[in-house]
């Protein structure tokens, strides 16, 4: 099935590992060419590499995406880069998962606002550019909740999500699709959940086992389901927030 990403621009915040990673490889799979940022030199670097190894446009630049003057830098010369940014995929977050105010404080500018400045910007070249598409990646925690104290990542997934449907509704008319994703628990190396595997087995083995599929997912699952969304074989979805979790979601309820 050609998805009709061949040439189109895509910048992905928090694309250098895990799912941002997989997103932009499965992207730059389909022809697109792809602007990714992250946190790291080495793991922006080594993604970068492998964007290049399939001949299309690359670029990328470390950025903390919770500034916003940094974010604007990064989204300006992605675009320099690429030419028209056709899609923008907010991945990127501070993964801020206890009860304090500066875990709220982070969770609310890396994973919510970080998403709503870059839209403030990307919004306009994509409809002077006759259309785009917006993916925003939540959680499942935006979806349901867990006796855990991850109280501002809780918030800022849900919001997310919130803020994709009322962007969707706004959009639309002007050829600007909004959708949002929420992945279940997903292992990858270096990624939180190996950590918890190698360092916590009886949290893992009980995450693991509230999963109706039986394990958690790969960074290329949740990836399958991203690139589709936004590309123009979904260019009848608009609004949605998919779950992509084995059903985990289903078990928190």
């Amino acid at each position: 099935m050609d998805l009709g990403l061949t040439g189109r621009g895509c910048v992905i915040l928090g694309g250098s590992r895990g799912i941002g990673r997989a997103i932009a490889l499965g992207l730059a799979a389909e022809g697109a060419n792809v602007a990714i940022c992250g946190r790291t030199q080495d793991s922006l670097d080594d993604t970068h590499q492998e964007l290049l190894q399939r001949g299309v446009k690359a670029y990328a630049q470390v950025c903390d995406v919770g500034d916003a003057a940094a974010l604007g830098r990064f989204l300006d010369e992605s675009r320099r880069a690429l030419g028209d940014v056709h899609v923008l995929v907010h991945n990127a977050s501070a993964l801020a998962v206890g009860p304090s105010l500066a875990d709220w404080e982070a969770s609310l500018q890396i994973d919510l606002m970080a998403g709503v400045r870059a839209c403030e910007q990307v919004v306009p070249w994509m409809i002077g550019a006759g259309g785009g598409s917006i993916l925003f990646v939540s959680s499942i925690s935006g979806l349901e909740v867990d006796p855990t104290p991850d109280f501002g990542y809780t918030a800022a997934k849900a919001a997310l999500i919130a803020h994709a449907k009322k962007l969707a509704v706004m959009l639309a008319p002007q050829g600007v699709r909004v959708n949002a994703i929420a992945p279940g628990s997903t292992e990858f190396p270096g990624g939180i959940w190996a950590q918890v595997r190698a360092h916590q087995p009886p949290m893992y083995e009980a995450v693991r086992a509230s999963i109706p599929s039986g394990r958690l997912a790969t960074p290329e699952e949740i990836a399958d389901v991203a690139v589709f969304l936004v590309s123009r074989r979904a260019q009848w979805v608009v609004g949605e927030c998919v779950s992509v979790d084995g059903g985990q979601h289903r078990g928190m309820r």
